[in-house]
């Protein structure tokens, strides 16, 4: 959670356990590579399906094979516009073709705080950069266009879309470099931008920076998520192919009978006793209201999503979500 709420988790209660991984470095998140070669994303000419948020929906485009005439829709391009279906019917028609090239991949990697955490497995910035990693190697070999936004709550990066193996590498470079690490929280800003951190910011800069027909991951723990999140998640669907990856705890989701754990607040770190009635209470409150939030944001914005738990690779996830062509959750 962000350090507004009243009730967050500190990372001292998971710096307990010295078995977690907690960032990944350059070299690890490159090795990832090796797992990305089982996976592979649907063809883009896999399905002509259009629906807002369904994976497979395929890049259109002024490409050589004609796919079909329909009404014109917004962010269409005007040269394809068919005069003489557009004079019989009387509503502007435009021709789609099947696009020839690669499609462009967009990731967004949330790696904020709240995501320096985990009661088990690894760090949920580790599982949201494994993911990110995994992602954009199975869309390089699959000849799609790699590009993506990597913040951390102070910084935000941009690595545009090119279908280069060193473009790649830069994103996971931006990746291992923006990690929070043991003892260092405030990365020095450098970013120019306006609250360059904030899952906000990386969604408007997606909107920005997105090209027609894009598919686009959003990977985060959402902690983040206010009242202009729908809207701008929604934008991003309008004309993209968008899924969301949910990064969680399962302490999050429940706490154990018994134990001690640290929460931070705007004052400092607190510690609480699990088997304290109220504080599980207002605990579970708290969770389930963001889970219902998250819920009710990626329903209006008709944005996918799959989970992905510190205690799990995301690798069985992520074989499931491309294996559904993206509709789940």
């Amino acid at each position: 959670m962000t350090h507004g709420n009243e009730f967050d988790v500190s990372t001292s209660a998971a710096q307990a356990n010295a078995a977690h991984d907690i960032a990944l470095p350059l070299a690890a998140l490159i090795k990832l590579q090796a797992e990305a070669h089982t996976l592979r994303l649907p063809s883009a000419k896999a399905t002509r399906s259009r629906q807002a948020g369904a994976y497979a929906s395929p890049q259109r485009g002024r490409g050589m094979a004609f796919a079909e005439v329909r009404q014109y829709q917004p962010g269409d391009d005007i040269r394809a516009i068919d005069w003489r279906v557009t004079a019989r019917r009387q509503q502007a028609h435009t021709k789609i073709y099947e696009e020839e090239r690669e499609r462009p991949v967009l990731l967004l990697c949330d790696v904020s705080p709240s995501l320096f955490f985990a009661s088990t497995g690894a760090y949920k910035q580790v599982r949201a950069a494994q993911v990110a990693a995994m992602l954009a190697w199975v869309a390089l070999f699959g000849g799609d266009r790699v590009g993506g936004l990597v913040f951390n709550g102070q910084l935000l990066t941009l690595q545009r879309p090119a279908r280069r193996k060193t473009s790649v590498l830069r994103l996971l470079d931006n990746l291992a470099r923006l990690q929070h690490q043991p003892g260092q929280f405030h990365p020095t800003p450098s970013a120019p931008l306006a609250e360059p951190g904030s899952l906000d910011n990386a969604l408007a800069e997606a909107c920005r920076v997105a090209r027609t027909g894009s598919r686009i991951f959003i990977i985060s723990d959402f902690m983040q998520l206010s009242e202009h999140s729908a809207g701008l998640m929604g934008r991003l669907a309008q004309h993209n192919g968008v899924s969301a990856v949910q990064i969680s705890d399962p302490l999050e989701q429940a706490l154990p009978r018994h134990g001690q754990f640290a929460v931070a607040s705007s004052t400092g770190p607190l510690w609480f006793d699990a088997a304290d009635d109220t504080f599980r209470q207002a605990w579970q409150q708290r969770m389930n209201q963001h889970q219902e939030r998250l819920q009710h944001c990626l329903r209006v914005a008709a944005v996918t999503s799959i989970g992905v738990s510190t205690g799990e690779h995301p690798r069985l996830a992520l074989r499931a979500l491309i294996a559904g062509g993206g509709r789940l959750g």
